[in-house]
Parts: C-alpha cells; sequence; structure tokens
C-alpha cells in the first residue's frame, strides 16, 4: 500500500484509484476504547499536523502530538491527502499506539475518486476511520431537519456516499462518510456520539486548535 507522496497530480489520481478498490466498506466496528482526532494546518511552507487521542464513551485527552513537515505538494481540489498526508502519518507514529478509531476533518469515499484523506489514511494505517467535513466536496442530498440527530443521505448518481447529519440543532450540518473498515451507521453513530455541545466532535474540534498552536 505504501507509495510516493511527490508525485505529479496525473499519477497522484492514479494513485486514488488503484487504493480505492481496497477501501472496506460495511465492516461492523466493535465499540472502541479510545479515538484519536487529525486535522492539518499550514504556516511558513509546512504542514503541522495534530492528532488527539481520547477514551472511549467518556471523551477524556489521553495523548496529543504534533509534527511539522515541509509541503511538496500543490494545492490540488481532491488531492488533499497528498499535501496532508506525511504530516499525519508522521503525526500517528508518535503516539504511543494507533487508536481504535481515527476521525478526520475531511472527506472519506465522498470523494470523486472514493478516496478522500480519511480513507487515504485509513488505509494506510489499517484502522477504522470516519471522514467529517464542513462542506461537500461532491454529491446531492435534501437538507435534513432542524434539530440533533437529523439527517439525510448524500447520493452520487445511483450511489450512496454518505450522510448528512445535523449535530446541533440549527447549525449547519456536517458531511459524514467512511473512510476504512466501518459501516455509514456506525460512522454517523460515533460523529454524533463525540458531539459535545459543538457542530463537529471533539476529537476533529480540539485536533484542529492543536493544528494551529503546537
Amino acid at each position: 500500500m505504501k507509495h510516493s507522496w511527490n508525485v505529479p497530480p496525473k499519477e497522484a489520481i492514479a494513485i486514488q484509484r488503484r487504493l480505492a478498490r481496497s477501501i472496506v466498506r460495511e465492516t461492523p466496528l466493535p465499540s472502541p476504547s479510545t479515538i484519536a482526532g487529525v486535522d492539518v494546518a499550514y504556516g511558513g511552507g509546512q504542514a503541522q499536523a495534530a492528532a488527539v487521542l481520547f477514551s472511549y464513551p467518556h471523551l477524556d485527552v489521553i495523548d496529543t502530538a504534533t509534527a511539522r513537515v515541509p509541503l511538496t505538494f500543490p494545492y490540488v481540489p481532491g488531492l488533499l491527502s497528498f499535501r496532508e498526508g506525511p504530516a499525519i502519518l508522521e503525526a500517528l507514529a508518535m503516539m504511543g499506539k494507533l487508536p481504535d478509531l481515527i476521525l478526520f476533518d475531511g472527506q472519506g469515499i465522498a470523494h470523486p475518486r472514493r478516496l478522500g484523506i480519511a480513507s487515504h489514511i485509513g488505509l494506510l494505517v489499517d484502522r477504522p476511520s470516519i471522514g467529517c467535513a464542513k462542506t461537500r466536496l461532491v454529491g446531492a442530498y435534501e437538507e435534513p431537519g432542524p434539530e440533533r440527530g437529523n439527517m439525510s443521505v448524500l447520493n452520487d448518481g445511483e450511489e450512496v456516499i454518505g450522510a448528512v447529519v445535523r449535530t446541533r440543532a440549527r447549525v449547519k450540518p456536517v458531511f459524514v462518510s467512511i473512510g476504512h473498515r466501518i459501516g455509514l451507521q456506525d460512522a454517523v453513530h460515533y460523529v454524533l456520539e463525540c458531539c459535545r455541545g459543538f457542530r463537529l466532535p471533539e476529537p476533529i474540534r480540539l485536533a484542529d486548535k492543536l493544528s494551529k498552536t503546537g
């Protein structure tokens, strides 16, 4: 599964298409004891990835890690994982052990080639993973109801690629999709369980803060 990160965009697209065939969907997930959130910020020509490890279900912070890696891949829509992947992998490697489940601020299979950052990194580290994005990358949907827990299906043609989930009443929904080794129903469940009064799940929310402060 390993591959070079510093490749031309055309080759990156070919890598995505090849790896997407290995993504495992609809896998029942045993209840995790640890969940990590991952996010990346930019500055000074570098990507700073942050990983925050939580106990589950109590969501106590167990560990944190940050990694700064020079940016070598340009910004290309749909190829975010090639820009951020090396920093994320380094941050995860700095933890004592990999989490049982990883939440990403980005897409899973809700991606034109079905390999957003949650699927890409989840596959490389072979861990259940979920994409929880603030915006839609691809697909069509109807606006979910206004209350917490209301949701609608995100479709790309005839394929269900995610769910549009209201995590807080009368606040913009998030776009949840399978990353790797999990089903959509479980993905939505854990996103909602990890939201504690905010729009974003706590693991992602704190990883976002840490990625900006180090």
